[in-house]
């Protein structure tokens, strides 16, 4: 009986243990998911976006995650154009990811790559500056811009009826 107690709450244990370490991996809850269309020249490129829109979603952003599924991405809304020296940074980001900037117009003005800031020090963490005024911001995957050609002057269209067929 005792040796059946101690497996009930070892198996008790376990599953509270990996509740609490999905939790800090998983999305943020209650953001808003749209789709969306990166358009290069002729070519589109359908993405699920999720929506970034207060300040404390922002803030968050891809914090914590440990991975973020393929043609996903976290989209930041601001009320107004952000300065050229206005920068994301990696502090608590586990995943190397890509940042587009875009206008208000949604076309591209700047994109950098960012690794993951191994340091607990938030201060020793390198900030990436968009370099130009812009908008809006989009975290994919490192990489994702430079496999499907994705440049500066190309454009993000936002909701599902955006993406030519």
């Amino acid at each position: 009986m005792n040796r059946l107690r101690r497996c009930a709450r070892g198996a008790a244990l376990a599953v509270a243990v990996a509740g609490s370490l999905s939790a800090v991996a998983a999305p943020q809850t209650g953001l808003e998911q749209r789709p969306g269309c990166f358009i290069s020249g002729n070519r589109a490129f359908p993405v699920v976006l999720e929506i970034a829109r207060t300040f404390n979603e922002r803030q968050r952003g891809l914090m914590e995650r440990t991975r973020l599924a393929e043609h996903t991405g976290m989209l930041f809304i601001y009320d107004q154009n952000r300065s050229p020296d206005h920068g994301f940074w990696m502090y608590n980001t586990l995943i190397p990811l890509d940042i587009a900037y875009l206008s208000s117009s949604k076309r591209i003005v700047n994109i950098q790559t960012m690794t993951p800031c191994a340091s607990s020090d938030s201060s020793q963490c390198p900030t990436y500056p968009a370099g130009k005024p812009f908008r809006y911001a989009i975290e994919m995957n490192s990489g994702y811009f430079e496999t499907n050609r994705i440049g500066v002057g190309d454009r993000l269209l936002v909701g599902a009826t955006n993406c030519p067929e």
